[in-house]
């Protein structure tokens, strides 16, 4: 199963409807967290918020996830050692205030187990030929990569203030 998540405090229909084309045409099942958006998935199941508990359920039984570049998705994908394909928010399209998920997959870049796609083409091309899996990470190593990924980012921003 293929899950979409694009988190739950904005809307990110440009990425849902992207899916739900792909999912039209590529063999699924395909699932989805679409949070606040207006745009509803034809092709793929579906849910505005799931509930941690059977979030975490969802992200055991997936092959891949692809998501907003969410740090906290990033996080679950990696305990879990899941595929990730990271698709960011533009703020040109109003998707969020600023490019810092831009930001995020730079700094990620060369990440085991994660993709990144900002294109139509692109997101296509690493759903037919997924990133291998990351190796599961303890609470502990999810620490350590959460501080390093922090301190990455903040380095990135720093230099484009």
């Amino acid at each position: 199963m293929i899950l979409l998540t694009v988190g739950t405090q904005l809307p990110f229909d440009r990425l849902v409807r992207l899916v739900d084309d792909l999912a039209g045409d590529l063999p699924g099942p395909f699932y989805a967290q679409i949070g606040k958006g207006k745009y509803e998935p034809r092709n793929m199941e579906w849910q505005r918020v799931i509930a941690p508990q059977q979030f975490e359920k969802l992200v055991s039984s997936a092959s891949l996830i692809v998501a907003h570049a969410g740090i906290g998705t990033l996080v679950t994908a990696e305990r879990h050692g899941k595929s990730l394909i990271l698709f960011p928010r533009s703020a040109s399209l109003a998707e969020h205030r600023n490019d810092h998920q831009m930001a995020t997959i730079r700094a990620l870049a060369g990440r085991e187990g994660v993709g990144f796609a900002t294109s139509a083409e692109e997101l296509r091309a690493l759903i037919m030929s997924p990133p291998q899996p990351s190796t599961p990470r303890t609470k502990s190593g999810n620490n350590a990569m959460l501080c390093a990924t922090i301190s990455a980012f903040l380095g990135t921003i720093a230099k484009e203030v």
